[in-house]
């Protein structure tokens, strides 16, 4: 089985995410360790008010940067038409070092699985607003099975 090349991939082929919920604009890289994403927040965006959108989106956004690494090695595994199920995100900790993210900045996310068995995945992740860090987190992710 030949695997597609990240270029010949959709945002929609890595994420289950669909309409205002896919946060995730662009993905800058991914590999078999990690993958780095770009988003600019928009006031379409859930919890956005006239001026920004609270810097707690910044859990989403980390745990689509995750789904994006985490679909990619589906891909890579099972191929392009495999199942496309979602994962559980559970927060273990996280930094904000910012109350708000003004609409348009660039926020660079990058995201990399340090744990992984079977359904378990611990992901470390850090998000940017161009060269200055703004957050820091451990997510869990568990994906449920479609075996019965």
């Amino acid at each position: 089985m030949k695997t597609p090349l990240l270029s010949d991939l959709t945002l929609e082929d890595l994420l289950p995410h669909r309409g205002d919920m896919l946060l995730v604009q662009e993905v800058l890289e991914v590999d078999k360790t990690q993958a780095r994403t770009l988003c600019r927040p928009q006031p379409s965006w859930p919890m956005a008010d006239a001026t920004g959108v609270p810097a707690l989106i910044l859990v989403e956004l980390a745990a689509q940067t995750a789904g994006v690494y985490n679909g990619w090695d589906r891909i890579q595994v099972k191929g392009i038409d495999s199942e496309k199920m979602g994962w559980l995100v559970g927060i273990k900790k996280a930094e904000f070092s910012i109350d708000h993210l003004p609409f348009g900045c660039n926020i660079i996310t990058w995201a990399k699985n340090t744990f992984s068995f079977e359904s378990l995945r611990e992901v470390h992740c850090e998000l940017h607003i161009d060269d200055t860090l703004i957050s820091r987190m451990i997510l869990q992710l568990f994906q449920a099975s479609t075996d019965e």
